[in-house]
């Protein structure tokens, strides 16, 4: 019995001893190849030390190459990001109804037939579209005197329903907004856009103070906060511009403001669909109703936030497919010429490669060699590029104005494009090093 455990103890040391060897020299190997590969990288760019004017003229193809691409991106996002925030700010599920201006006897022939965009076209929209959901309306003031005790200003004053800044995602700084009661009861309360509230009131307090459109006294209850964006308008339709408006509830912009005999009773109107409603499909059908209501005069247009998006997405993948060219180009140059500077090296280097060869090194460690030199060039490309690229996207953003906008992402895709680049152009060098004949090599040097 005590033999039997004994031997089994001796199995269980030995197979332990046996693991611990196969531990250790699955370790020597992995320590080996980090140690040839490091020496390797070493090894290329005390080489592209060796001739720095020639490395840098090779480089130069890559950094343009990858700073364009970055660059490109950039502005990519940069501009998907900025349409986003305008796109929520009209509602993706809204359908926008806007009056169509019309003067003199046109405007006369028009209100033949129709008494223009007015509150009575959302009842009937409410009543008869089973899809809509919510409704806000804005109607313009012609202002000749705005201002207050501190200041005045030459923003534009707006009648809305108490829904508008749900409809058109306004968020509040201080304050309150317009309410169903101010609606109901015409109050004469205002809400400040941010540029209007530092125009009208330049030192603060605006919350609770008075201010004046053309003669009538409006009580400030509220501020908007700042958004960001930068554009006023999308695929050539123009937005709200908020930020230097005064919003006053429109029940009471149309009992106790001027307006002229024949213009329209609204300005604009907003109609949010239930979700799951598709946006196109709710615009044609409004279309018609609106269509009949007017006796089939063009006096509207629907505005659709979920097409102009579209539309915008279509013009940026435009934008892209140009820019990636270039870039494309720019790369297939510097991959083009890391393969000659690669060639050239083989040349320079022939009986370096014989000696090795005659000492004993593969063939798979010249092609080894060779290839760490290539993505060693390529990588350093990449890597000011990269900078490049962040550095002309930023200029680009000062001098042209456009909005731009990083992500992991471009950096990454502009990185293994590169890497791409440098094993690709780099392997056919890589083997006709290794293919040398050591004897005749070691004859030509």
């Amino acid at each position: 019995m005590n033999n039997n455990i004994m031997a089994d103890v001796q199995q269980i040391k030995s197979s332990g001893t046996n693991k611990d060897i196969a531990l250790n020299k699955t370790s020597y190997s992995k320590s080996r190849w980090i140690s040839v590969y490091w020496e390797g990288i070493k090894q290329a760019f005390d080489e592209m030390l060796h001739h720095k004017l020639r490395t840098a003229l090779t480089l130069l193809g890559m950094i343009f190459g990858v700073g364009a691409v970055i660059a490109m991106l950039s502005v990519g996002e940069g501009a998907e990001r900025e349409a986003l925030k305008m796109i929520e700010s009209m509602g993706v599920n809204n359908l926008v109804v806007n009056a169509r201006t019309t003067q003199g006897d046109a405007l006369k022939s028009v209100r033949e037939h129709s008494i223009g965009l007015s509150l009575r076209d959302i009842d009937s929209a409410r009543d008869t579209l089973p899809f809509v959901d919510n409704w806000s309306a804005e109607k313009n003031i012609k202002v000749f005197s705005l201002f207050s005790l501190q200041g005045r200003s030459d923003a534009q004053v707006t009648g809305v329903t108490p829904s508008y800044f749900e409809l058109s995602a306004l968020p509040l700084e201080e304050g309150r907004t317009i309410s169903a009661f101010d609606e109901s009861h015409y109050q004469q309360v205002a809400v400040l856009g941010p540029e209007a509230a530092r125009s009208l009131f330049p030192q603060g307090g605006a919350v609770n103070s008075l201010v004046k459109v053309n003669h009538q006294w409006f009580t400030v209850v509220g501020i908007l906060s700042e958004k960001e964006g930068t554009k006023s308008s999308i695929q050539g339709v123009k937005l709200g511009g908020e930020r230097n408006k005064v919003f006053i509830p429109l029940a009471t912009a149309l009992k106790k403001m001027n307006f002229t005999l024949l213009e329209d009773e609204l300005d604009s109107f907003k109609l949010a669909m239930k979700e799951g409603i598709d946006p196109t499909l709710g615009a044609k059908s409004l279309r018609h109703l609106i269509n009949r209501r007017h006796g089939g005069e063009k006096d509207f247009e629907i505005v659709v936030p979920a097409d102009l998006l579209a539309q915008h997405q279509k013009t940026q993948q435009i934008f892209n497919i140009v820019m990636a060219c270039v870039a494309g180009i720019s790369l297939l140059v510097g991959g083009i010429g890391i393969m000659n500077i690669m060639l050239a090296t083989i040349l320079e280097r022939t009986g370096e490669i014989g000696l090795l060869r005659a000492l004993g090194a593969k063939r798979k460690d010249i092609a080894r060699q060779f290839l760490i030199e290539s993505i060693a060039i390529s990588a350093t490309g990449g890597i000011i590029g990269i900078g490049v690229g962040l550095l002309l996207a930023l200029i680009i953003s000062s001098a042209a104005g456009w909005p731009v906008a990083w992500s992991p992402f471009s950096i990454v895709i502009a990185l293994g494009v590169c890497m791409t680049i440098g094993v690709g152009f780099g392997l056919y060098p890589a083997k006709k090093a290794a293919r040398l004949d050591p004897i005749v090599a070691l004859q030509r040097d």
